[in-house]
């Protein structure tokens, strides 16, 4: 499953700019307001475009398994769920975070032209997640007794545990008639597609200057890049456990299969439109990192105002769509009467969700772009954990809401009070000395020379 997906393209487009990132700040600054959002507008977009497009293709492999699954019935629509949402999700949420340092540090060394420590970082990268991967194995071994004792209904905890796309999606689930079983192995072999594709475009000479090969470089500076990639890690996964524990809490509410197909149909609906958020999320990430190590702060700033405004009015947009649409949103997924009708009751809620999503993403990546990802870390967890999860539980049990409590006191009072402090958090930052620590960074964690294959 990826719910947050950072992909080779989107990285080889974002550090390999038309303009170079050292310009002439001074000039620009000096630039009539709409000269200078215009400029800034076409830098982002040079990312934001071709990362929409990939992130939304690859997060419709999910959609399109969810969707194959739905319409063999409501279980195998739950345990494919359950199984994207919480068995992967859990784990690919702390890689992905994890890997997000790539972020900081290669945005960062762009911006001060140390061009050869991207292809080091990534090096880096594969050795730290490969080995975390080894202790992230037993979650997938024994899915299915984990998610019986996390209070899944058996059948779907079951099939959960068992568990290019459309094409192999169609035959081994019709064809082959594997059922919810094909579902699985079809998103695993187009996986294992996009990772070869990925590492024959990254090492075969279409990032020149910044893949000089493999090298022992790599192995060097681990414990820092861990430290980092740690901090990153836990940043995100607060943030993107948050909604799976939302699934596993609706598991324990009455006719629990209807209230998990329901809510993982607003979670699948959400996780494709916050595909644009998070184009944003790498484009702003990409965008500070890059002007806080050429120097410039207060380009930083201004492309962070840009970045927000530009993805504030696109989850309006969203949201009026799904206001619009509510009593037919869920027809993709499944021709269940009584799930549809629980999905419009969700609708609201999920239009709200879509819209706080707009913002929230794109200050993370501000966080990522200046390295602040353990500061947010301590925002996540009191916001989500101390604040939004009691909240949920309050209103969705003891006030007897179900899920619509649960989701509604998780969205307000974790998700917009996280999004009111990275606000302030970032209107309070004094850019300038970012900048000067991103110089520092640079120096520390990079060498001037490129190394010696």
């Amino acid at each position: 499953m990826g719910t947050i997906s950072r992909n080779g393209d989107d990285l080889h487009d974002t550090l390999l700019p038309d303009d170079p990132v050292n310009h002439d700040v001074g000039q620009e600054n000096q630039d009539p307001l709409a000269s200078r959002v215009w400029t800034e507008t076409k830098k982002l977009w040079k990312i934001v475009g071709p990362a929409i497009f990939s992130r939304v293709a690859t997060f419709s492999m999910n959609i399109i398994t969810q969707a194959f699954a739905g319409h063999l019935g409501d279980v195998e629509l739950a345990a494919i769920s359950i199984a994207n949402t919480v068995i992967v999700g859990f784990n690919f949420g702390l890689l992905l975070g994890m890997a997000s340092a790539l972020e900081t540090l290669c945005g960062q060394a762009f911006g001060a032209k140390r061009y050869h420590m991207l292809g080091i970082y990534m090096q880096r990268s594969w050795i730290v997640l490969f080995l975390c991967c080894f202790l992230l194995l037993p979650f997938y071994v024994f899915a299915a007794p984990l998610l019986k004792f996390l209070g899944q209904p058996d059948d779907v905890a079951e099939q959960s545990g068992l568990g290019v796309n459309v094409l192999t999606s169609w035959l081994l689930v019709y064809v082959l008639d594997f059922g919810v079983i094909g579902a699985a192995i079809a998103l695993d072999i187009s996986w294992w597609v996009i990772v070869i594709g990925l590492f024959i475009y990254t090492s075969c000479g279409w990032c020149p200057s910044t893949w000089t090969g493999f090298s022992a470089q790599a192995f060097s500076g681990l414990w820092e890049f861990v430290k980092l990639s740690a901090a990153s890690g836990v940043m995100l996964c607060l943030e993107n456990w948050y909604y799976r524990i939302l699934i596993l809490m609706t598991g324990y509410l009455k006719n629990a299969t209807l209230a998990v197909d329901a809510l993982s149909v607003c979670m699948s609906i959400n996780g494709w439109e916050i595909m644009i958020p998070l184009a944003f999320f790498a484009a702003t990430g990409v965008r500070v990192s890059n002007e806080l190590g050429a120097g410039n702060g207060k380009g930083a700033k201004f492309a962070t105002i840009v970045s927000v405004v530009q993805s504030s009015i696109v989850g309006l947009m969203f949201c009026v769509i799904i206001m619009l649409l509510h009593n037919k949103i869920a027809l993709i997924f499944t021709s269940s009467s009584s799930v549809i009708q629980e999905v419009d009751d969700l609708a609201l809620l999920l239009a709200m969700t879509i819209l706080l999503n707009s913002v929230q993403p794109v200050l993370s990546g501000v966080a990522v772009g200046a390295g602040w990802q353990a500061l947010v870390a301590y925002v996540n967890l009191g916001c989500y954990y101390i604040i939004g999860l009691p909240l949920g539980f309050l209103i969705g049990w003891v006030f007897k809401l179900g899920v619509k409590g649960i989701w509604g006191g998780m969205i307000f009072g974790g998700t917009a009070v996280q999004t009111v402090i990275l606000i302030i958090i970032t209107m309070r930052s004094d850019w300038d000395k970012e900048a000067e620590k991103a110089r520092i960074n640079v120096n520390k964690w990079s060498q001037s020379k490129p190394d010696v294959q």
